[in-house]
């Protein structure tokens, strides 16, 4: 991975609250990871940012290294990779995530 790339990436993770990089977008999501991962996140009401792997190659590479994390889609939440979207579920269903949101002080959207 070029060091333009890793910090592109890096550039995105610290640039957002919450970051979603994942296939497609919010409002099409191109997978049922995906998918599943913005319904978790629109459920608990934060505000987010999404990258679409899908539209840049060495995103979509990188941030598998990046991470260290072989899928996609990838959360991150204050800089901090929390995992992906069989992750987010485990978290979501048992309250820990909408509590390290909550911790992190993550805006909510607005009403």
């Amino acid at each position: 991975m070029t060091e333009d790339t890793q910090a592109r990436i890096a550039e995105a993770v610290n640039g957002n609250e919450v970051l979603l990089f994942m296939k497609g977008s919010p409002l099409f999501p191109q997978c049922g990871f995906s998918s599943r991962a913005i319904a978790i996140l629109d459920h608990l009401g934060v505000e987010y940012g999404s990258v679409d792997v899908l539209q840049d190659q060495a995103i979509r590479q990188g941030i598998k290294q990046f991470s260290d994390w072989p899928t996609i889609p990838q959360l991150y939440v204050k800089g901090e990779f929390v995992g992906g979207s069989d992750i987010m579920m485990e978290m979501y269903e048992t309250g820990e995530l909408a509590e390290l949101l909550q911790k992190a002080g993550v805006a909510q959207k607005a009403a």
